[in-house]
């Protein structure tokens, strides 16, 4: 039995792995399962289980950003990568406060990091966050599986199958779900920097998409609820619509607050902003089979004929035909989805994926000097 909630050292093996894993399972509401053993919050006495939508991310690097991602509200993460946690973990790592995603999968936890930057292990982390986990699991049958069938609600945790079944099938996973309102920051804060000044919705928004922004700028990150007058009551030089979980079709309130910044400011908007900019300009959106997950997904820029490799990580899209008065910007080259759209008549534009890439590709970093240029031309 382990204690998941022991302290570890940087590059040494924490005592939560002194002894043998207990045996735990991930059942996926369609019944298929997967054998594998608890880590973090699942490996403790109690036991337990998780449940969430579970998705696939393809990256090779970046588990603790991928974690700390609050877009992943309300989801289990299986990565597709089979050593999770050689490099341990770093709170200059950190994309917000605290993970918000339910639970990870993956097929091999690494026992000893190894780096010079890591303050602990990535199963320590797990556990002080409350976030559970199963290890020794076939990902790659389990990415095979989610690829044909769609991303599902599951269960995991070392309780029997049917009681994993029976959790997961009750899990109501995140479309139609509001998920903005428990990962938005709950008082308006200041990030300091250059001369322009930005105000930052927060619907979930990552630290490495204000450290560009901050290049620049002076940067107000406002919770998600703050209403329109208030932000141009701020007179900032631009507004950022940044990324954020769950379904953008039940966020139709954000919506309407965005369509009252439009043609009164500069609008960028990343990922979940990207669809709810949309939205405000009464475009709609779907839910994809799978999502995009990942470090790795090209893009064609239109403009210039350009592939960008993007980091990536949305379950729903832009529905093309919906759209009017802007351009399609951006295309993704694996499946035809909306990656980018620019206004035509107004000064707001946005893309899908995630310039900002910690860690990851840095081909779409030009986008945050699109933004700058777009908001010094309207001062």
């Amino acid at each position: 039995m382990s204690d998941c909630t022991s302290a570890s050292t940087p590059g040494g093996a924490s005592a939560a792995h002194s002894g043998r894993r207990r045996a735990a399972a991930l059942v996926l509401a369609d019944g298929t399962s997967f054998e594998g053993e608890a880590v973090g919050a699942l490996a403790s006495s109690e036991g337990g289980l998780a449940t969430g939508e579970l998705v696939f991310n393809t990256a090779m690097s970046g588990y603790q950003e991928i974690v700390t991602d609050p877009s992943y509200a309300g989801q289990v993460i299986a990565f597709t990568y089979p050593h999770i946690g050689n490099y341990g973990v770093s709170p200059a790592d950190d994309e917000a406060r605290r993970p918000f995603c339910r639970a990870v999968v993956v097929r091999d936890l690494t026992v000893r990091p190894s780096s010079w930057r890591a303050t602990g292990d990535f199963e320590s982390f797990l556990a002080r966050h409350g976030i559970g986990g199963i290890t020794g699991v076939d990902t790659r049958r389990l990415t095979r599986h989610v690829r044909e069938a769609g991303a599902m609600p599951c269960a995991l945790g070392t309780d029997p199958y049917a009681t994993l079944l029976s959790a997961a099938r009750a899990e109501p996973g995140t479309e139609g779900a509001d998920l903005v309102g428990g990962v938005t920051t709950a008082a308006p804060y200041e990030v300091a920097g250059g001369p322009l000044r930005i105000v930052a919705y927060d619907f979930g928004v990552k630290a490495t998409m204000l450290r560009h922004l901050s290049g620049f700028a002076s940067v107000e990150v406002v919770p998600a609820s703050t209403p329109a007058r208030e932000v141009l009551d701020r007179r900032p030089d631009g507004v950022l619509l940044s990324n954020g979980p769950g379904d953008p079709a039940a966020l139709g309130h954000l919506a309407a607050t965005i369509r009252n910044l439009l043609g009164e400011v500069p609008v960028f908007g990343i990922c979940l902003g990207h669809q709810l900019l949309a939205a405000a300009l009464g475009a709609t959106t779907y839910k994809l089979r799978f999502g995009h997950h990942g470090a790795n997904h090209p893009v064609r820029r239109v403009a210039t004929g350009e592939v960008e490799i993007t980091s990536q990580n949305h379950g729903y899209a832009v529905e093309q035909a919906s759209l009017s008065g802007v351009d399609v910007s951006h295309v993704n080259l694996n499946d035809g989805v909306v990656e980018g759209i620019s206004c035509r008549d107004i000064p707001a534009f946005s893309v899908q994926y995630h310039p900002e890439a910690g860690p990851g590709p840095h081909d779409a970093a030009y986008l945050f000097e699109q933004f700058r240029e777009l908001m010094e031309a309207h001062r």
